[in-house]
């Protein structure tokens, strides 16, 4: 069952919650939701049009990460076919229903409506940036299957990268605000995990206004910078289209 939607969460520690949601609104110029959940753990970064597509959660314990929530008519079906393809359920909470890819990637099947991709934010200067895509970083040991996965369960259109072979895409249908990109790592072993990849028009434009709102650049690279915000949690400015 293929999403009609994909939806980044932001999972934090709680000492320093706060402080990294704090970052991201700003990096993103969007609006912060009212808290929600039963310890109001969970919030939504309201983007001035279209549907969210970001939201950040308060762990109550472990460390930080970034999960995805796949949208779809009918969660309990699409959690059934995910196991079949290789996922483990973790549990179901009746609205949504928790599981793991065989990489041991956190992933939610909701129903949440949305169908109206964000534009991208407009800086002063002209340039901009939206996050545009979520990379899944998977030791080599388990890549084919964690490929293979991703692929069963979005039905999205595979295709390489012409920029290293250790990159695979998978494409959305036209209007969705994330692809996802499968990075072999050069570790054999391990867990997948994931960042957020933005798209700018202008790289180096875009670091600095990241720099100034408390970044650090980790690694330049011909095509991407690789970028730790102000509580460490990675992330990457590309020049991939914002849109």
């Amino acid at each position: 069952m293929s999403p009609f939607w994909v939806t980044a969460f932001l999972d934090s520690a709680p000492d320093h919650h706060q402080r990294g949601v704090g970052f991201w609104q700003a990096a993103t110029g969007y609006a912060l939701s009212a808290p929600r959940g039963a310890h109001e753990e969970f919030a939504t970064l309201l983007p001035p049009d279209g549907d969210a597509f970001l939201r950040v959660q308060r762990l109550h314990e472990g460390a930080d990460r970034v999960h995805l929530d796949l949208h779809v008519g009918d969660p309990r079906r699409a959690a059934d076919a995910a196991v079949v393809a290789g996922a483990v359920e973790i549990v179901d909470r009746g609205d949504y229903v928790v599981l793991a890819s065989p990489g041991g990637l956190v992933l939610c099947y909701v129903d949440g409506p949305a169908a109206q991709r964000p534009a991208p934010t407009v800086h002063p200067d002209g340039s901009a940036a939206r996050v545009r895509q979520v990379a899944i970083d998977v030791p080599r040991a388990s890549y084919d299957a964690e490929l293979a996965f991703w692929h069963a369960i979005t039905g999205w259109v595979e295709h390489p990268s012409s920029v290293s072979a250790d990159f695979r895409f998978l494409a959305p249908p036209a209007g969705q605000p994330l692809q996802l990109l499968l990075q072999r790592l050069g570790e054999e072993a391990g867990p997948a995990r994931a960042h957020l990849d933005w798209g700018t028009t202008d790289r180096a434009a875009e670091t600095e206004r990241h720099l100034g709102l408390g970044a650090r650049v980790l690694a330049v690279h011909s095509h991407w910078t690789v970028l730790a915000d102000p509580v460490g949690r990675t992330y990457c400015l590309t020049d991939g289209p914002p849109g």
